[in-house]
């Protein structure tokens, strides 16, 4: 467990820190996943046959062999889908099974139905398809060269960079890469579809977007959304990757339950599962930034590339986001900001925890480390300098700053961390060793709440109250394991002045709450919470009616407390009021819903309010370098963070510290390698590198920022699950800076790319040495 400081003395209504709904169970081992759910004896198992090209059509396809397999039931091709042979979100591009050709190594191309997972495995090896290769683009150069993108490149700006560039007193350019990263969930996609009567079906899918998996099944079967329910009880992590990505396997499952009247289970192999999803983007970021003695940027000429793989998926908003926030915290007069989306024969990237913001942080922020080191100053000095502030608080998306906290978050983590002496200590080290070498840094991290499609900014709930006083609450939010439920139990349970363990929380469904939007963009509390707390809200004011009859009083009058509720004279049990409104024949059942207000945004001239708020935070992280061989180690780490008024202190905390070694593993361990031919070589836990209890900081302090969301969210409190993955970036800055410390008095920042992988550290190490 992370040393977490004791956060400083909060309201009493900020709600207190219960467990997980699903804690106990998940530590013995009888929370119920999909995989765990008893398998008739009529089961079928799946298995895509995938592409062994890269980019290719498909001239003849002979399956002979893979039918007369061992164990298999069923083969099915694109010619066997009665609808339409689409699973992808919006551009209507992404194909169940390959419909002429293949745009990367691994697509599906066929579907086996056997009756065991390795029956069907090892009969989707044995397909005999003859392609005929077409040419490969495989990196961001590639693409660039050949023109491929997935939409017209995008710019935003303000004032005129190019002439401020040429005024600026100082002026640096360069570029650096990140890479991507595989969402590497615990619990592998799945699905299992049942069939049920006159066409209808029933899937269990790990989707944090349920309605949208409705809505792609019942395309793809040529029947109504109406005729398709999707259940999601909970999922063994997703972090984006279940967004869109669980849709193919939903889909696979469906149509073999429906051609074959069985039911059908698709579990995903690791290998696989790497190889046929999605990632995060890998960008190539170029900057040209003019400055001052001071350190202020005057003028920033920004240009992010983003591989999007070989469809559009979620690309165009993603990199938007990255655009978004390609100012961080910071004021930047004259920018220009053009970004290109990029498409190439991988495997199309997709969502990822933080949407595109990480890339464009990261970008921001090195430029600071840039300034900084141009300057030889402190780069925490620098990064203040040019924070938002009164007169300076417009984005370059032209949306005004209303919650800037920045300032005041940066100086108590500075303070609270000892940052000065710390930093102090850092250069004596430095002085006295000349293999290892350590570096310190302290970002920032502002970061927009809302879906930045506007019409996703909706949630719909369903709340039951029994006769006997039990409560039963639905939404359309999916719990992948950051605590949404509990948070929204509790919600629920405020309203009426209940236990938390009086609220029955169940399954996410699409046949109760309909047409919702993905559990994503941070915004699941916000959303289903408020959504939560209207329709129980809209029942405390039945009960509130049926009690002001009993009391004699005035409804408005009428209390909920945990003693009861409170009517006159009266006091009168939660159970028993219920019992006494049910006889009253009054309603006890509600949906509630809940549209995000104040937020618009007109794309085509990137000028608008995408968000409702900004999330802040601020982490400060320690680390040293072995300049011998380019292993790092991150020593220590100090967060503050903004959740406004904490739903759940356990939970965020926990979130922030998850989001934190999530962050970091992004910018040091993770790394996709494609070969030459296309083939993802880190496809399995042997070769790709997710962080582990080892590379978690030897100490690692959160503490919760004690204020208030300026908007009112639910109990004014704020998002919790993207902003924390960025407060890593502290640690590429303090990786950058050990390696600057090889060369001390060289005034440039190393051209260390991400991620910090030994082998790129030993790069930087020697082009900062050149």
């Amino acid at each position: 467990m992370a040393e977490r400081a004791a956060p400083p003395p909060v309201r009493s209504d900020v709600k207190p820190s219960l467990p997980h709904d699903s804690a106990l169970l998940h530590v013995t081992g009888t929370a119920r996943y999909i995989d765990d759910e008893p398998e008739s004896t009529d089961l079928l198992h799946l298995a895509f046959g995938q592409s062994t090209e890269t980019h290719a059509a498909i001239v003849t396809i002979d399956l002979s062999a893979v039918r007369a397999a061992p164990g298999v039931v069923a083969v099915f091709t694109a010619a066997d889908i009665p609808g339409h042979n689409d699973v992808s979100p919006v551009a209507h591009d992404d194909r169940l099974l390959a419909d002429g050709e293949v745009l990367y190594r691994g697509q599906p191309v066929f579907l086996v139905a056997a009756t065991s997972r390795g029956a069907a495995r090892r009969a989707a090896r044995l397909g005999k398809i003859e392609y005929a290769p077409r040419p490969a683009l495989l990196t961001i150069a590639d693409a660039r060269a050949a023109a491929s993108s997935i939409e017209p490149t995008q710019r935003m700006a303000r004032g005129d960079a190019a002439a401020a560039l040429d005024t600026a007193p100082h002026r640096r350019s360069g570029s650096f890469a990140m890479g991507g990263q595989d969402h590497f969930y615990l619990e592998g996609q799945i699905a299992l579809a049942r069939p049920g009567e006159d066409g209808q079906v029933h899937i269990a899918s790990s989707t944090q977007h349920p309605s949208e998996v409705q809505h792609l099944v019942a395309d793809l079967l040529g029947v109504t959304s109406a005729d398709v329910t999707v259940e999601v009880r909970r999922m063994g992590g997703a972090f984006g990757g279940k967004e869109t990505q669980a849709a193919p396997f939903a889909a696979a499952a469906a149509l073999v339950a429906a051609k074959t009247g069985r039911p059908a289970k698709f579990c995903c192999d690791r290998d696989d599962d790497i190889v046929l999803t999605g990632k995060r983007h890998d960008f190539n970021v170029d900057y040209d930034v003019g400055f001052d003695d001071d350190g202020h940027i005057l003028a920033l000429s920004l240009r992010l590339a983003s591989r999007c793989g070989a469809t559009v998926d979620l690309s165009p908003a993603i990199n938007d986001r990255a655009m978004f926030h390609a100012d961080n915290s910071y004021w930047l007069p004259a920018v220009e900001i053009v970004s290109e989306r990029l498409k190439t024969n991988t495997v199309s990237a997709t969502a990822f925890r933080g949407f595109g913001g990480p890339q464009g942080m990261l970008a921001i922020e090195r430029v600071v480390d840039v300034v900084a080191a141009s300057l030889a100053r402190d780069p925490i000095d620098v990064r203040i300098a040019n924070l938002y502030g009164p007169g300076r608080d417009v984005t370059p998306y032209g949306m005004t700053i209303t919650d800037n906290i920045a300032p005041a978050l940066i100086a108590r983590l500075r303070r609270d961390s000892d940052y000065d002496a710390r930093r102090a200590a850092v250069h004596g080290f430095n002085a006295r060793h000349r293999v290892l070498k350590k570096g310190i840094a302290l970002a920032p991290v502002k970061f927009g709440i809302s879906f930045t499609t506007t019409h996703l900014n909706q949630a719909g709930a369903l709340v039951h109250v029994y006769a006997d006083g039990s409560i039963q609450v639905n939404h359309g939010g999916t719990e992948m394991g950051q605590g949404l439920y509990i948070k929204v139990a509790q919600v629920v349970a405020d309203v009426f002045a209940v236990s938390a363990s009086a609220i029955r929380i169940t399954a996410t469904r699409t046949d109760k709450v309909p047409n919702t939007s993905a559990t994503a963009a941070s915004s699941g509390a916000d959303l289903n919470g408020m959504a939560a707390f209207e329709a129980a809200r809209t029942i405390r004011d039945r009960l509130a009616g049926v009690a002001a009859s009993i009391g004699s009083c005035e409804p408005d009058t009428v209390r909920f407390t945990a003693a009861g509720i409170v009517a006159g004279v009266e006091t009168i049990p939660f159970a028993t009021l219920c019992r006494k409104a049910h006889l009253a024949r009054v309603s006890l059942s509600s949906t509630g819903f809940y549209a995000t207000p104040h937020i618009a945004y007109d794309r085509a001239a990137h000028r608008g309010r995408p968000f409702y708020y900004f999330a802040y935070g601020a982490a400060c992280a320690e680390v040293v370098v072995d300049t011998l061989t380019g292993e790092h180690r991150v020593l220590a780490v100090d967060i503050l963070h903004d959740v406004g008024r904490s739903l759940n202190p356990a939970i965020d905390l926990g979130q922030i510290e998850g989001g934190f070694v999530q962050g970091q593993g992004w910018l040091t361990t993770e790394e996709l390698v494609f070969a030459d031919d296309g083939r993802l070589l880190t496809h399995s836990p042997a070769t790709y590198k997710i962080p582990t209890a080892a590379d978690r900081p030897d100490r690692l302090s959160i503490a919760l920022w004690d204020g208030e969301n300026v908007e009112p969210t639910i109990n004014r409190s704020k998002a919790v699950g993207e902003p924390p993955f960025m407060l890593a970036q502290c640690v590429l800055s303090a990786l950058g800076e050990a390696v600057a410390a090889t060369v001390p008095d060289r005034r440039a920042f190393p051209p260390l790319d991400a991620p910090a992988t030994p082998e790129a550290i030993l790069r930087a190490i020697a082009a900062h040495c050149a």
